[in-house]
């Protein structure tokens, strides 16, 4: 596997959550993949799941690790051509990958949306730079559009309780101060349409996803109709889509924060988020906190798919 953005680059998903539990099982056991290589991960973006998972993963298989923090440890990077750089960016992308591909094996790269452009965004045109110019295999660390590694172990988690072969999993928006990427709720309605999950997604008009990631899955517009005799809830924040919203918020309607209450319509489901999430936001202190509340087993599985794809990624050097 030369590239990792999203489910169609692994191939085979049922062999792929195979090879993770196999993983799962003995977290050390291909460290010999490992041994004498480099992976550099590169951050954008602030993290904490994804840092230390994605390390952690890479020491499993015996790698040596590198993190660059851009907007901290270097030089700020200019990604446009034909900019007079007369500025403050001090390099240029296209010099700036082939050198960090001279210094490792496989890199990862973290670069979230920001809103000012939508059509560089749902390019991905940042990591498409690195997968062209780096001369190494690449994998998303949350790109604009996807955040692969996150969905993986969503699904990870949901095949590890599951009641049914076909479970019906909900992704409910829920409301946030702040507007946010598409990423998540695009990477998890793609991945659970493609494990054949019986999959829902609920928000206000206005926050319809691009197609190209919920097709296979229903969209309802009444929360409480969605949520009826749902398995699996997962709850998550988005900005709008659609232009001319793009990247904006339309609504913080509180009535959709996941409660106790709308847990009540479901069937006796699993409450499910990637994290950091806003408490009394997104979800009731008394949700996060039950029994069937599955937010660290997901964060614990990021370790996992991460040590997944980077072995895949090894085994082709």
């Amino acid at each position: 596997m030369k590239k990792f953005l999203s489910v169609n680059d692994l191939g085979n998903l049922k062999e792929a959550l195979n090879q993770a539990f196999e993983i799962k099982k003995n977290r050390f056991a291909f460290q010999n993949l490992g041994k004498n290589k480099t992976l550099l991960m590169v951050f954008f973006n602030s993290s904490l799941r994804t840092r230390l998972s994605t390390q952690k993963a890479a020491m499993n298989l015996g790698m040596n690790v590198i993190v660059l923090d851009v907007n901290q440890g270097a030089w700020k990077l200019e990604t446009e051509r034909g900019v007079i750089m007369d500025g403050d960016k001090s390099e240029h992308l296209l010099e700036a990958i082939p050198v960090m591909g001279s210094y490792c094996d496989i890199i990862g790269v973290r670069s979230f949306a920001n809103f000012t452009n939508k059509a560089d965004e749902y390019s991905e045109k940042i990591i498409n730079q690195f997968i062209k110019y780096s001369g190494r295999p690449v994998f998303s660390m949350e790109a604009a559009t996807c955040h692969p590694l996150q969905a993986f172990a969503d699904v990870i988690t949901i095949e590890e309780h599951k009641k049914c072969e076909k479970p019906k999993v909900v992704l409910t928006w829920a409301p946030h101060p702040k507007a946010l990427p598409q990423a998540v709720p695009n990477s998890f309605a793609e991945w659970c349409v493609a494990a054949g999950y019986d999959v829902v997604i609920t928000h206000p008009e206005g926050y319809e996803l691009d197609e190209k990631f919920t097709k296979g899955a229903k969209i309802e517009y009444d929360q409480k109709k969605a949520l009826q005799g749902a398995d699996f809830v997962y709850a998550k924040n988005w900005s709008a889509y659609e232009d001319p919203n793009y990247g904006k918020i339309l609504s913080k309607d509180m009535s959709w924060t996941i409660d106790s209450e709308h847990m009540s319509w479901t069937n006796n489901a699993y409450f499910m988020h990637c994290l950091p999430v806003r408490r009394n936001m997104i979800v009731t202190d008394d949700v996060i906190e039950s029994e069937n509340s599955l937010v660290i087993k997901e964060a614990a599985n990021r370790e996992i798919s991460a040590e997944t794809v980077i072995k895949m990624m090894l085994e082709t050097l």
